[in-house]
């Protein structure tokens, strides 16, 4: 088990359900987000904290073995917001693990750094990023923190470029990128248990019948995904499709290749 866990992101989707499913891997899980979060349970610590402060950032870090950074800005925004929130946050995060001896972190990156690559393109790990938006700029900064500090520092991560994450897949793009909550939890206790990491870039995504990314790079981990969006088929492709010009039937990114300009 990990003594203690840095759960960043705590009061997101993602992390009041990672909050309770990675709670059998962990015997003290901190808990930090800049929204207020549930109170507090047995084995849990809670912390808000912004994560554009970096000293506040530090203290988070201090006495944990692994750190799981969910939080920042999950969607687009103007640059200006995912300086501080994605881009500030993400380096703060890896300072604190460099300066508290934290052992590895697990990187919540995003599909969207590779957006701009066409939905006919099959794309491995190593691939050129393409970044469809401010948000998968500061998601493709991130990959390149994770690939410095353990050059130069020694500190493990993973890179999770996580396809769609959600309850059930919504619409016909997501038969492609659907990640179940379940596979979601797996994939992340690979990340913190794989005897080596360094730093892994992994797609995250089920086992779904038509995807655009392989994990042959990343089978090192060991992650056997469950789920598959296969059994939604039917009911999602009942729903229009896209024109065939449209850019987000053209591009992996989908919908957030046609975001902002923000003025």
């Amino acid at each position: 088990m990990i003594s203690r866990l840095l759960l960043t992101g705590a009061a997101g989707n993602l992390g009041r359900h990672l909050r309770s499913s990675l709670r059998p891997y962990v015997q003290h899980i901190r808990l930090s987000d800049i929204s207020a979060m549930a109170p507090a349970e047995a084995g849990e610590e809670l912390e808000v904290c912004d994560l554009a402060n970096k000293q506040a950032v530090d203290r988070l870090a201090q006495g944990c073995q692994a750190i799981v950074h969910l939080g920042g800005l999950a969607n687009e925004h103007s640059f200006e917001a995912i300086v501080e929130a994605n881009i500030k946050g993400v380096l703060h995060v890896y300072e604190g693990a460099r300066r508290h001896g934290v052992e590895r972190v697990v990187f919540a990156s995003s599909n969207h750094v590779v957006g701009f690559h066409r939905q006919d393109e099959f794309l491995a790990t190593d691939c050129s990023r393409r970044p469809d938006t401010y948000y998968g700029l500061s998601k493709s900064f991130g990959e390149d923190v994770a690939q410095f500090y353990w050059d130069r520092y020694g500190i493990q991560s993973a890179s999770l470029r996580i396809g769609s994450a959600f309850p059930e897949p919504k619409d016909r793009r997501m038969l492609h990128t659907w990640m179940s909550y379940r596979d979601l939890t797996e994939l992340i206790r690979c990340c913190l248990f794989a005897p080596q990491l360094a730093h892994t870039i992994v797609y995250g995504m089920s086992d779904n019948r038509d995807p655009w990314w392989t994990n042959a790079r990343a089978a090192h981990l060991g992650f056997i995904p469950q789920d598959s969006s296969e059994p939604f088929r039917a009911e999602r492709e009942q729903q229009s499709p896209l024109p065939p010009d449209d850019p987000a039937r053209i591009y992996q990114g989908g919908a957030f290749v046609k975001l902002g300009p923000f003025n």
